[in-house]
């Protein structure tokens, strides 16, 4: 495994945590829709499924495919899923951060 499999970038840490919070409702619109209220980030649905196909190409998520709706013109809703492996890199991440943090004082007025 090398380091940047390792570790978790930001918006992939982010997005992990969204599809945890939203569960079985995690699809495109309700992400990017979370990510906006909840840290004010807009963020592009291009760059959303890139983030998310690369998040599955390495094993972290899952993603299937939900029942055509007539709202959308018949079309699926792509949803997806944390998977253990996932939860196992928020967990390394989240401690590394943690131990960054130790001994850390910001003295600005931010």
């Amino acid at each position: 495994m090398t380091d940047k499999e390792k570790f978790l970038g930001e918006f992939e840490h982010v997005l992990l945590l969204a599809l945890l919070r939203l569960g079985q409702d995690a699809y495109g619109a309700k992400i990017r829709t979370l990510l906006k209220e909840t840290i004010e980030r807009d963020v592009s649905i291009g760059a959303l499924y890139a983030t998310l196909e690369r998040l599955e190409s390495k094993g972290l998520i899952g993603s299937f495919m939900g029942e055509s709706t007539p709202e959308r013109g018949g079309r699926a809703k792509r949803y997806f899923e944390v998977k253990a492996k996932g939860k196992l890199a928020l967990k390394r991440s989240r401690g590394a951060i943690d131990l960054m943090w130790q001994g850390v004082s910001l003295s600005c007025e931010c």
